[in-house]
């Protein structure tokens, strides 16, 4: 008998182990509520430093290419008349920093860039890659919101959207 009741009082107590009361899961559903509070706004955070690293890497070689070019013609190894070129020795469109340029003396042509890179802060990258960024001409006013269309000496991105620093982002 005494071997019975001691079944007995094992299975009543395996029985009040397996399951979970309410309390128990409002606790547990408290404690992941928190967490979550606390994770989604580190992530948005996370998120936009990323953008804004790429953003800080795809204005930087568009500018060295842009930089890279100006300087080729101001060494004389890209023509003074060429359609490619300004009277500033800027490129005229930013597509030709892909498609090459010719170098004076020789049937090659220099390529500065392997694509234009896309605007990390659009939403939509539908268009092409130049439409996304807010180009700025050589006698373009620093501040200028349009571009004048003879050349491009700078680029900016087109979001009007504050960096996490608070500064614009067109202002980078």
């Amino acid at each position: 008998m005494s071997r019975f009741v001691h079944r007995g009082l094992l299975s009543n107590s395996m029985r009040r182990s397996t399951g979970l009361t309410l309390v128990e899961l409002l606790v547990t559903l408290v404690i992941l509520s928190i967490l979550a509070s606390a994770a989604i706004p580190y992530a948005e955070v996370t998120v936009r430093r990323n953008k804004e690293l790429d953003l800080s890497r795809s204005l930087r070689e568009i500018r060295t290419a842009i930089d890279r070019f100006h300087a080729d013609w101001q060494a004389g190894k890209i023509s003074k008349i060429s359609a490619m070129a300004s009277v500033n020795g800027y490129p005229r469109e930013l597509r030709y920093l892909v498609e090459g340029v010719p170098i004076v003396g020789s049937t090659e042509k220099r390529k500065y860039l392997r694509r234009i890179p896309y605007d990390p802060l659009l939403r939509d990258k539908s268009g092409s890659p130049e439409s996304g960024w807010r180009l700025v001409g050589y006698t373009d006013k620093h501040d200028s919101l349009t571009w004048g269309g003879e050349d491009v000496y700078d680029v900016r991105s087109s979001s009007d959207q504050q960096a996490l620093d608070q500064s614009r982002y067109t202002n980078w």
